[in-house]
């Protein structure tokens, strides 16, 4: 086998880390050319079901890190209310929200952003349509699990909690 690559070479393609033919076909649309490093080394871990804690600078790929996990577990089996992620401020659900939205469109993702500071009905009636992703901040999920009829996290599988260190 010494023609094969070491096991600790980087992985070259988003297909290398087990990824789907779709989500890696989004990646390349979105120009993500090559994971960086939290992505690989979270992606495999994460598609294996292991949680992870991942800690790198801003702009280094960590919301695709744990989306792209979580889409290829609910490209294999679609359900609303797979996975709930929680984000400290409205800036960044709204980041999270975009790219779970971008990374998902080639597998039909919907997505829903719940945030203080926005109409509770509307985002009610978000809730309503049953999405896949829901990104939010605390006190407003806190605000429609007490709220909204009908709205529980019965059937989430995945959460994801970004970083608080800060608040």
């Amino acid at each position: 086998m010494a023609d094969d690559a070491p096991e600790d070479a980087p992985a070259k393609t988003f297909a290398d880390l087990g990824l789907a033919a779709e989500l890696c076909e989004t990646c390349a649309r979105l120009g993500f050319t090559a994971p960086t490093q939290i992505q690989e080394q979270a992606i495999p871990l994460a598609l294996q079901g292991r949680d992870i804690l991942g800690l790198a600078q801003t702009g280094s790929g960590k919301t695709a890190a744990f989306a792209l996990p979580i889409l290829e577990a609910l490209w294999a089996d679609p359900q609303p209310g797979f996975a709930v992620v929680l984000a400290p401020t409205r800036e960044l659900a709204y980041q999270i929200g975009e790219q779970f939205t971008a990374l998902g469109s080639g597998i039909g993702v919907r997505c829903a952003v719940i945030v203080g500071g926005m109409a509770m009905v509307d985002q009610a009636i978000m809730l309503a349509k049953r999405p896949h992703i829901i990104v939010a901040t605390p006190g407003r999920l806190e605000d429609h699990l007490a709220n909204t009829k009908g709205f529980n996290l019965r059937s989430v599988r995945y959460l994801v909690r970004r970083s608080f260190r800060d608040l």
